[in-house]
């Protein structure tokens, strides 16, 4: 972060005044360079807290991470109607920028060495450039001895390893070497948090952070007031849209499997043809599966799918308290009582209410086998585990790219 206020302050400064000719004790002067200071501060701070979830690279992020840092700060400036110098602004955020995308790309090439030590359910652990694994105990004991480890040291602290590593661990992290279990690069390396047992997790690491999700559900109640009446146009023509390309109603309302378990009537836009379904079990399941390249879907659903316009109705379930913004996709009622049947733990997904976006859709995209479900499960428990606000910045930023890219839009 030093380097980057630097490259938003101290060079602007010694690069533009003499060209300017102004006072350094300009006031204009100086409420920009506080501007500029704030925006590299809140670039810098996001960037550092979004790392630490998995799949996320930071390269990816840095444009929409800084803009909106920028923006923001600009957006106080016309609110408090401060003066401040345009070019000096625009000066200071291109070096900032430019020395903040350096950094992070040579940091991205100097990675240390994660040392993956076999036995028991190491071999989860995916074998990169970062992660090798380790030589045989007795090469392991004289690095750690000559202090040649700069990285760390992954094992399954759980497995009985031979004495001879087991004196290692503990020789590695007397001297500061960190010892991680399997477990916890996994869950960053995958975004997924595995189960066999509730009783192998940490007390309290699959009880979503309940400060968080009062103020997310502020959050939601007033982000849908605002929005409803701007979107209420848009609703109107869309729906005269849907009934032009196709008979049938623009609203399509099905009953899901929501918060606590219970079932709620959600509300979307119509992408696909009207039909009746027989009011058989098997019937009403087989006809919530949405297939590849499904025939029932309109040529103008098949847009309002890939863009996700057609989730948009669902703020009326947000304002109800039915859904959030961000969380577990919420399931056809015949749908979950069918997975709950087949995969152990599914119903403990519902401890969140569901979303209109999530961590699993940006990861992984639509799915109804029940074997993808099962992966789709261990995304929902990540971000049950890790829900906080820079886990839905990072979903929210996932979720654009979706939308852009088309990837997992189904």
């Amino acid at each position: 972060m030093a380097l980057q206020l630097f490259a938003a302050l101290l060079y602007p400064i010694v690069v533009w005044v003499p060209i300017r000719g102004n006072d350094p004790q300009d006031p204009l002067l100086i409420n920009t360079l506080y501007v500029l200071a704030i925006g590299a501060g809140m670039s810098a701070y996001a960037l550092s807290r979004l790392r630490i979830y998995a799949k996320t690279r930071q390269l990816s992020y840095f444009v929409p991470v800084s803009f909106l840092s920028y923006a923001t700060v600009l957006s106080g400036i016309a609110v408090l109607r401060t003066e401040y110098s345009a070019s000096l602004f625009l000066y200071g955020v291109v070096s900032a920028c430019l020395v903040s995308y350096l950094l992070l790309a040579i940091s991205r090439g100097a990675q240390r060495a994660q040392f993956v030590i076999p036995g028991g359910r190491s071999d989860e652990i995916q074998l990169t450039q970062q992660f090798i694994p380790a030589p045989d105990v007795h090469e392991m004991q004289s690095l750690v001895e000559a202090d040649r480890i700069d990285g760390a040291i992954i094992a399954d602290l759980h497995y009985d390893h031979p004495d001879e590593w087991e004196r290692l661990f503990a020789r590695a992290a007397l001297r500061g070497i960190p010892v991680y279990h399997y477990r916890q690069i996994a869950e960053t390396q995958s975004g997924q948090v595995k189960i066999d047992h509730l009783s192998e997790n940490d007390l309290g690491s699959l009880i979503p952070n309940v400060p968080y999700m009062t103020t997310k559900r502020a959050v939601d109640i007033i982000s849908s007031l605002v929005m409803i009446p701007i979107l209420l146009i848009p609703f109107a023509i869309i729906a005269l849209a849907i009934k032009l390309d196709s008979p049938g109603k623009a609203i399509f309302i099905q009953e899901r499997m929501g918060f606590r378990g219970e079932t709620f009537r959600m509300i979307k836009f119509r992408t696909m043809r009207e039909r009746r379904v027989e009011d058989e079990e098997t019937a009403q399941r087989n006809d919530a599966m949405t297939q590849a390249d499904d025939a029932r879907i309109t040529r103008l659903g098949r847009f309002m799918r890939h863009t996700r316009i057609d989730e948009l109705p669902q703020i009326f379930n947000v304002l109800k308290g039915e859904m959030s913004w961000i969380g577990p996709r919420p399931e056809a009622e015949s749908l979950s009582r069918w997975y709950e049947s087949e995969l152990p733990f599914y119903s403990y997904r519902h401890i969140v209410r569901p979303g209109i976006t999530g961590w699993a859709q940006v990861n992984q995209g639509h799915v109804v086998d029940v074997e993808d479900v099962n992966a789709k499960l261990r995304y929902d428990f990540y971000y049950v585990k890790n829900i906080s606000m820079w886990l839905d910045f990072l979903i929210v930023l996932k979720t654009a790219r979706v939308i852009l890219t088309g990837s997992g839009a189904k």
